[in-house]
């Protein structure tokens, strides 16, 4: 069977091929992908080649399929896995590989270590790994865009499961943030920080009170108008949005919001600015956790940290890079009952022949999420531009997105793999 797919054979050299796949073989599963979502980790293994401890050395004459947060069908399965997974199955994929002794080996990665698999591509042979290690996630949602999401949710997630608390005259910790504690989400409206109010409002251990801040108005009165005052209320959660650049909203009026002006006993970070992370250390409270969210792309970064109270206030700091299978299951299992909707990390949607672009030229695009639907052509477009593209695939989907509160959704998804041109 032939596939196309966009290939990585060195740094900076992608390229969108049609080339032929084996039979499987009786411990693989043959499927399609219909959505992938353009990680920044892409970016980094498309610029680097061989220099990524990910990407094999010998990709000039053996290139790998590129991306690896994507959802699709099962077409195929082998006889080994027949009595688990059957052909019209939706997935997702968790593409970190590890079983009970850690990483698989150098090769654990799809989207960065495989020839026949990744997002980025029509058609692909899942390997055996993938399901000895329980990474073959079944879906069942109403779109395919959630399950390609599910990975950069699964993230936001694991950093509330890692957070973790105290009690004095025990060396436990009990994990997690505290259930019906104060929260606060800091830079926490970009598409990360959306996705966090989204489950911190609907997960099954809430915080009492959820401040988010942010400096820019306009960012945060949009996300008002999504995840509104009055929805948290009714999931028992007191939201407060705060523009910090405004005179008085500053350290000491954060704290004024929690109980007794005690301070936060969860505070993430969503940028990593060295002023933000020194703001979340003052504003937390007795055994309150920092969670440094944002990864930075200086190994230099730094910031001052209140050493103080880590002593007599017991305070601490964790910062966390992914989530585990567990947080993806979860966030799909969330996802299918319709409590979580990552559509508000998407800002730009696109066809198979953009990824390369895309791809390369990522930390220049601004906005969140870049989704692409691999059995389409069409050029990477932002959803707040649709209506400026002529043709009725771009009315259509203006309209739509309209409807949705300037957000991609399901019928969004169906629109444009119905009308849009195939590849």
């Amino acid at each position: 069977m032939k596939t196309k797919a966009v290939r990585l054979y060195g740094a900076s050299d992608l390229r969108l091929e049609e080339f032929e796949l084996p039979a499987i073989q009786e411990t693989e599963i043959l499927a399609r992908i219909v959505s992938d979502s353009i990680c920044m980790s892409s970016y980094k293994a498309a610029t680097q080649g061989t220099k990524h401890k990910r990407i094999p050395n010998d990709v000039a004459e053996n290139p790998i399929i590129i991306g690896h947060e994507f959802c699709g069908e099962i077409l195929e399965v082998g006889a080994k896995w027949a009595d688990q997974f059957k052909a019209g199955d939706r997935f997702s994929i968790q593409p970190a590989l590890v079983d009970e002794n850690g990483p698989v080996g150098v090769l654990s990665a799809p989207g960065y270590s495989y020839q026949y698999i990744g997002g980025d591509a029509q058609t692909i042979i899942i390997p055996e790994e993938v399901m000895t290690n329980n990474c073959l996630l079944p879906f069942n949602g109403e779109a395919y865009y959630h399950g390609s999401l599910a990975e950069p949710v699964s993230c936001i997630v694991g950093g509330f499961h890692a957070n973790y608390h105290t009690t004095p005259g025990s060396y436990v910790h009990e994990m997690g943030i505290v259930e019906g504690g104060s929260m606060a989400l800091l830079a926490g409206v970009g598409p990360m920080g959306l996705g966090a109010i989204d489950y911190a409002i609907h997960c099954d251990r809430k915080p009492g009170l959820l401040v988010v801040t942010d400096i820019d108005t306009a960012r945060l009165e949009r996300a008002a108008s999504i995840y509104t005052v009055e929805e948290a209320k009714a999931n028992g959660v007191k939201l407060v949005y705060v523009n910090t650049s405004e005179e008085g909203k500053g350290i000491d009026y954060l704290k004024s919001l929690t109980p007794k002006g005690g301070g936060f006993d969860d505070v993430f970070v969503y940028a990593p600015v060295a002023p933000v992370l020194e703001q979340a250390d003052k504003i937390l409270g007795f055994d309150g956790c920092l969670n440094f969210f944002a990864g930075p792309t200086n190994p230099e970064f730094s910031a001052l940290f209140n050493f103080y109270n880590v002593h007599y206030a017991a305070t601490h700091v964790v910062g966390t890079s992914g989530g585990n299978t567990d947080d993806m299951v979860e966030s799909l299992k969330m996802m299918e009952a319709g409590k979580l909707n990552p559509s508000t990390m998407i800002t730009h949607v696109g066809g198979l022949d953009a990824v390369i672009e895309t791809t390369l030229n990522l930390p220049k695009i601004p906005g969140g999420k870049k989704l692409v639907y691999n059995s389409v052509s069409m050029p990477l477009v932002a959803l707040n531009d649709l209506k400026n593209h002529e043709g009725e695939l771009y009315q259509g989907l203006a309209k739509i997105v309209e409807k949705h509160n300037g957000l991609w959704s399901p019928e969004a998804e169906r629109f444009l793999l119905a009308n849009a041109p195939a590849l």
